[in-house]
């Protein structure tokens, strides 16, 4: 496995590029000299924040609270060149009880295999010991983790505004609503 490891990054964030309607997402770590950006669909930022929130509130306490967020708070943009590592196929979350941090994995996609029987094969090997595994993995505090999602939050937020009628993303043309009988809104 090809593990790109930041334990803790000095900056983990989600972006964008692009205009609303045709942007593209992308979760950037950086720290020791590196730089990783791996893309992702917007789907996958938007679970990926409630999932980590969730996970805050049932194992941090207050250790992430808002006023530690807060200073942890980052609203710079990518940064530049931006160069995709790989696409995010699969993403875990968990929360490590001993050092009281969040792991965040994300790997590739692609790696599954496309012949059933290397799929079963592969199953019954160790996942670290394979060589064409990518996976990026991001260890934050509670606080950078919280900062995080309301990042990324912000970020899936401040795409195409939804239509009122139909809740289908409003192009700045508009669109035509199914709510409306077809008519352009």
């Amino acid at each position: 496995m090809a593990l790109i490891d930041y334990d803790p990054p000095q900056r983990f964030v989600a972006g964008t590029v692009g205009p609303p309607g045709q942007r593209q997402f992308f979760l950037q770590a950086s720290g020791g000299g590196r730089l990783t950006s791996v893309s992702l669909e917007k789907a996958q930022v938007s679970v990926l924040a409630d999932r980590v929130n969730d996970l805050l509130d049932d194992y941090a306490g207050g250790e992430a609270t808002e006023q530690a967020a807060a200073a942890h708070a980052d609203l710079a943009p990518l940064e530049t060149p931006i160069e995709e590592d790989f696409r995010v196929g699969t993403m875990g979350l968990s929360w490590d009880p001993n050092r009281q941090l969040v792991i965040i994995e994300c790997h590739a996609a692609g790696d599954a295999f496309d012949d059933p029987e290397e799929l079963a094969e592969s199953a019954e090997r160790d996942p670290a010991d394979d060589p064409t595994q990518l996976v990026l993995r991001i260890s934050l505090s509670p606080a950078a983790a919280r900062a995080f999602a309301r990042r990324s939050a912000k970020v899936v937020r401040a795409g195409r505004p939804p239509c009122p009628f139909c809740a289908g993303p409003l192009d700045p043309t508009g669109h035509i609503c199914p709510r409306a009988n077809g008519y352009r809104r």
